[in-house]
């Protein structure tokens, strides 16, 4: 039996006869670039999340730069975040000319300490970037009250986590911007690259409104160097489409991640992904733990079961942040992360058969 790590070929099937229609249509009226579709779309997700405003953009990368310049983050200041996320996290604090300054993870949710955020504050510190890895909130608010007490700006990278939800508010609400990412093999994922910044704040929105488009919204006519860092039409719409069937796919996914947890009990050799009490996770991935990690992969990779190591490597480990001193060693919790990960397939379209055959396999390995 094959289980693809991710096969959107099923969701495409559910979508197919109302995407395409869209798709036409943009294509016979040539509006490519912005437009209706985008606005409609920015009006949806404002309406979804619980934001005053959204932006669409070309990524989510872009969305966390765009939302660094517009709160004016650069050269000398730093920013607190984790060293166990994608790389666009940290990348996105080194193009605007800052220095990201790490804490450590809690190693049962993979997410940043909170409680050791002030440690890490300096009189340089502008910012906290928490990021709501795998489909699950940062403890957000312990980490606004420090962002007030120390007057920081707060960026949300939820890039995995549209429709977690933190005591019940959506991710990317909390701070002063929320950062999402429409790539494909994300929970709600466009035919590219897309994504979207919210705020509740309307003179950053207007801001970031200019920065998408080389820093003016009149044409020619620039107030600061900008990005083109639109989302094009076809995206937007294509999300539009997918937005309604969200609920359901998130459902099918922590349906999934029940399953696996319920198979998974009584081994004591793997470690399950837990749902902190206050949060909604999403399970943008499934994500255990096992000592023997690199040697399960491989086994999996034989009986063709699809899995991926997020991630292999800390950030503070990245030989292009070997200028912020860091060394192995320093965050202890994200460097065994990284040694002892593996995501399994989640996607909702996975049946009960498939899902007992992973954990069939992973149990009779580690056994």
């Amino acid at each position: 039996m094959k289980v693809p790590l991710l096969d959107l070929k099923p969701q495409y099937q559910q979508i197919k006869e109302k995407v395409l229609p869209e798709v036409m249509e943009i294509i016979e009226s040539q509006g490519f670039i912005l437009g209706p579709k985008v606005e409609k779309l920015e009006k949806e997700m404002a309406a979804y999340l619980g934001a005053q405003y959204t932006l669409g953009c070309s990524s989510g990368t872009d969305a966390l730069l765009l939302a660094l310049m517009a709160l004016d983050i650069g050269k000398d200041d730093e920013v607190i975040t984790t060293p166990y996320t994608f790389f666009a996290t940290a990348g996105s604090i080194a193009r605007v000319g800052a220095t990201a300054r790490f804490v450590d993870i809690d190693p049962a949710t993979f997410l940043m300490r909170v409680d050791q955020i002030e440690n890490a504050i300096t009189p340089k510190t502008k910012a906290i970037m928490p990021v709501h890895l795998f489909g699950q909130c940062v403890d957000m608010e312990p980490l606004m009250n420090i962002a007030r007490k120390h007057k920081l700006a707060v960026i949300e990278d939820a890039a995995q986590a549209i429709g977690s939800k933190y005591q019940g508010k959506d991710a990317g609400t909390f701070g002063d911007t929320g950062c999402f990412s429409f790539f494909p093999s994300k929970n709600l994922g466009c035919f590219g690259d897309g994504g979207l910044v919210s705020t509740n704040r309307q003179a950053l929105h207007e801001r970031l409104k200019g920065l998408r488009v080389h820093g003016g919204q009149v044409q020619y006519q620039h107030l600061e160097v900008g990005l083109n860092a639109r989302i094009d039409a076809l995206q937007a719409a294509v999300v539009s489409v997918k937005l309604p069937f969200l609920a359901g796919w998130t459902e099918g996914r922590r349906k999934n991640a029940a399953l696996y947890n319920e198979l998974f009990k009584g081994n004591p050799k793997v470690v399950t992904p837990i749902e902190k009490p206050d949060c909604f996770h999403i399970y943008n991935q499934y994500v255990i733990r096992v000592n023997n990690r690199d040697a399960l992969k491989a086994h999996l990779a034989e009986k063709e079961i699809g899995c991926s190591v997020y991630y292999p490597l800390s950030l503070h480990q990245q030989k292009c942040f070997a200028n912020l001193g860091y060394k192995k060693g320093d965050f202890p919790e994200s460097e065994k992360a990284a040694d002892t990960s593996l995501a399994l397939p989640i996607f909702p379209e996975l049946n009960r058969e498939q899902i007992e055959f992973v954990a069939k396999t992973i149990n009779e390995f580690t056994a």
